[in-house]
């Protein structure tokens, strides 16, 4: 079954102008020639956004390339996305394609070895189109689609999609599924009107159980050798964060050896469940004393600000930054920017 329509376009919380979505959707309907970039470690939203919106214009006969700087591989729970093969490695990105857009990226430097197709692809006089739903963006591009309210970016590729007229089938609802199900935790953090969404693309034909299971709930079995050795490890700081409590834990190379990124990016959400901390962090050792930092809060804190100080970003509630050093300055550092962080107002 299939459905097509408007309707996402009118739900989700349109707080981008109308004008913007004009823009983007005049640079999408008329290109032959574009590359899509998650960001760097991309999860769900960032490529399955990526590939949802390079699946439609693949079809409408454009070339279509879907990348990210790194890790060199697909993240294999995300593999089954690319239903028409359209993810190229780094290498292959052009120094400077006629159009770039980037999806679910904050920032320049969250495209990491690939950030410098920006300045490369405006200095040739192309364009470059930013999607993302972060509150921290900082508008690299010639062209931007921002807009924190949604819940994914999945969301905002859905609009545009609705937009340029396309049909939304099974492959791609599947993309924007994962999306949706990944950053909002299960619905968990979703909006009626984005809970309509995920209705409309269960209707397409997404099969739920599946799709989640493999993206959220399925992992090797040394993943349970480490996650005992890095929660045996973890700390509970009560009086930290001003004083709503943190807890850490620390992910060496050590215990990642053979495991995948979405193994270790998933500690977070084991590590969160502590009753008596309102902030969760887990530090993931990517080389020597070089950490990929996450960042997850209950609702009193505001984690992103925290992150933004120690040159990350992200929401709210979840956000993330990298940092080099010995484990214990890192986390001497985020205690100071955690002290500092506003918290959350309940109005």
């Amino acid at each position: 079954m299939t459905i097509s329509g408007r309707d996402s376009a009118i739900l989700a919380g349109q707080q981008t102008s109308a004008a913007d979505l004009r823009a983007a959707v005049a640079l999408l309907g008329s290109a032959t020639d574009v590359t899509l970039l998650a960001h760097v470690n991309p999860d769900a939203d960032a490529l399955g956004s990526a590939l949802a919106v390079g699946l439609a214009l693949h079809r409408r006969g454009a070339r279509v390339r879907v990348s990210f700087g790194y890790p060199d591989e697909v993240p294999e729970t995300l593999r089954g996305l690319d239903v028409a093969g359209l993810l190229v490695p780094a290498a292959e990105v052009p120094a400077a394609p006629p159009l770039l857009v980037a999806m679910d990226t904050g920032s320049l430097g969250r495209l990491g070895p690939l950030r410098d197709r920006v300045a490369a692809t405006v200095a040739a006089g192309g364009e470059v189109l930013v999607v993302d739903h972060h509150v921290s963006n900082t508008r690299f591009g010639t062209t931007h689609l921002v807009d924190h309210t949604a819940e994914a970016t999945a969301v905002l590729a859905l609009r545009l999609l609705d937009e340029l007229g396309e049909v939304v089938d099974e492959p791609i609802a599947r993309c924007i599924y994962a999306g949706l199900v990944t950053d909002t935790r299960s619905f968990r953090h979703a909006s009626p009107e984005t809970h309509q969404i995920a209705a409309r693309l269960l209707a397409a034909g997404v099969d739920a159980e599946s799709t989640t299971r493999l993206l959220m709930d399925t992992h090797p079995f040394g993943w349970l050798g480490m996650l005992s050795s890095v929660l045996g490890r973890a700390r509970l700081e009560p009086a930290s964060a001003r004083g709503l409590g943190l807890v850490h834990a620390v992910v060496r190379l050590a215990d990642a050896d053979g495991l995948r990124a979405e193994e270790l990016e998933s500690v977070v959400d084991v590590v969160r469940t502590t009753a008596e901390a309102e902030v969760a962090a887990v530090l993931k050792e990517l080389s020597p004393q070089h950490w990929s930092v996450s960042l997850r809060a209950v609702g009193r804190l505001d984690v992103r600000a925290a992150a933004e100080a120690l040159g990350g970003g992200g929401h709210t509630l979840a956000a993330g930054f990298t940092a080099d050093g010995p484990e214990e300055q890192v986390i001497d550092e985020l205690r100071a920017a955690l002290d500092t962080a506003p918290l959350i107002s309940s109005d």
